[in-house]
């Protein structure tokens, strides 16, 4: 049975394992005490721990405006290598569009998301980590099955499935 897996890496990871039909088998928020690298450490192998093969996983990309961004990386990268080791292929999807998925914008605040979330869904919880690993799950659901419901979904699965090229400044020499 594929599962649809969605990982919001952070200090507080979420994860949400969906099925094939998009019914929640599963929803966590993992965390560790203790000092770091081994609170980091105890995150990525909790969050690794959860999956299986033939998972489809959509993990959400950096943050690059975050404040804490060397530990937050620290734990993404965990997370990914951790998938690379155990052969898991993971989709890449970023903050802007794991927001304009659920709402339409990709600069939808945390507090309007969970909304939109349960509008779409009928899905909520009360960590925004749960509520971006929900529509990452959703998001991997809809890039296997063809499953979205509008043409801002669409417009997110078609930018993940085929991004546009980027235009390379030209700089005189």
């Amino acid at each position: 049975m594929t599962r649809f897996v969605g990982i919001d890496p952070s200090t507080k990871t979420g994860v949400v394992i969906l099925d094939h039909d998009g019914n929640i088998l599963d929803t966590m928020e993992i965390t560790a005490k203790g000092q770091d690298p081994a609170r980091m450490a105890d995150i990525i192998e909790t969050t690794i721990e959860q999956l299986e093969p033939g998972d489809v996983v959509a993990i959400e990309g950096f943050g690059f405006a975050s404040q804490s961004g060397f530990l937050l990386g620290g734990i993404g990268w965990g997370i990914r290598v951790g998938m690379y080791l155990q052969d898991n292929q993971y989709i890449e999807v970023a903050p802007t569009q794991v927001k304009k998925f659920a709402s339409g914008k990709g600069n939808t605040k945390k507090d309007e998301l969970a909304v939109h979330i349960y509008k779409h869904w009928g899905f909520e919880s009360k960590s925004d980590n749960v509520r971006d690993a929900f529509v990452l799950a959703q998001i991997a659901r809809s890039i296997r099955t063809g499953v979205f419901t509008t043409k801002y979904q669409q417009e997110v699965i078609q930018a993940i499935l085929a991004p546009p090229k980027s235009k390379k400044s030209k700089k005189a020499v």
